[in-house]
């Protein structure tokens, strides 16, 4: 499977919902994401079945609701670093900030020298054009909101795709 560094997979709040998470695996790989990036509450670490089928690395952050960290950060250790958030990291020459929770998304994007926010936590999307460029994916779970959605970045044009899980 050919990778293409130039899209990125957005998932948020997936909350232990299996089938939504092998769901958006598959759209990623489909979608040859380079990296996939994770805004918290995956819930327990044995969502790494699923996720252990992505053909790229990830970034991920630590959600509200995720209470078993150290099972979390074990599990995912093959994938790709799992911190507390706010933090930043660079991809393809792009900055990112990547949280869980929104409380602070607007101050920070406001006095960071990103090009791209991450958060999750609402469990409805929000993209909003930058810089720097704003994405909520909305929950992949679906539990609260009825809806599982991620999203896709493709960084040469900085356009975001919201897809439908369902």
């Amino acid at each position: 499977m050919q990778l293409d560094r130039h899209c990125i997979g957005i998932i948020a709040d997936t909350h232990d919902n299996r089938g939504a998470i092998q769901k958006a695996v598959a759209l990623f790989n489909a979608r040859g994401a380079g990296l996939v990036i994770h805004a918290g509450d995956m819930i327990s670490p044995f969502c790494i079945l699923d996720f252990a089928a992505l053909a790229c690395p990830m970034q991920l952050v630590f959600g509200n609701n995720d209470g078993e960290r150290v099972g979390l950060h074990n599990a995912f250790q093959t994938k790709g670093p799992i911190q507390s958030g706010p933090r930043l990291f660079d991809y393809e020459g792009r900055r990112f900030l990547l949280m869980h929770e929104d409380g602070c998304v607007d101050a920070l994007s406001a006095v960071s020298t990103v090009d791209v926010v991450v958060y999750g936590h609402t469990h409805v999307p929000d993209i909003r054009p930058g810089p720097p460029l704003i994405i909520n994916p909305g929950e992949a779970g679906g539990w609260l909101k009825q809806r599982s959605t991620v999203a896709l970045l493709y960084l040469n044009t900085m356009q975001v795709e919201l897809v439908d899980l369902a």
